[in-house]
């Protein structure tokens, strides 16, 4: 299961580097023109707290210091974040190696949902997590280029 895991957010990472590099450094950084719209250089900053939280604190246990607030004002050139996904999908896989998915979240959020009583549960949002903002990145793309 947990290497399905790893590749379902390999998959969604590497559709992220694509809109990274079809957007180059020119539009990286540009918000489209919509209430509450993100960067796609924000959106895919988010992408890697989400991984760091989610896979590094809560299933792995590692100590883990995230400025959310800060991942949605992030910028910076394309090239230097791809570099931050292909490390944050290798630490992923790190984090998750031998996983127990029946095991109780080593930082339990909401235990009235599943990621608040299991790493499996917790695997799981976490895709949910990567693929709705590989959505949002999407249509930010589209957005941008049909400026």
């Amino acid at each position: 299961m947990t290497d399905d895991v790893l590749w379902f957010a390999s998959d969604a990472l590497d559709q992220m580097v694509v809109a990274l590099r079809r957007l180059g450094d020119e539009r990286v950084n540009e918000r489209p023109d919509l209430p509450g719209a993100n960067t796609p250089f924000a959106i895919v900053t988010h992408c890697l707290g989400v991984l760091e939280w989610w896979g590094g604190a809560v299933v792995a246990g590692r100590r883990v210091t995230r400025d959310r607030d800060a991942e949605f004002v992030a910028t910076g050139r394309a090239d230097e974040l791809v570099e931050r996904v292909d490390a944050a999908g290798a630490r992923l896989a790190a984090d998750v190696a031998g996983v127990e998915w029946a095991a109780p979240p080593e930082v339990v959020t909401n235990p009235d949902r599943p990621d608040g009583r299991t790493k499996g549960g917790v695997l799981l949002h976490l895709l949910e997590e990567l693929y709705q903002h590989l959505g949002q990145l999407e249509l930010t793309r589209d957005v941008l280029e049909a400026r």
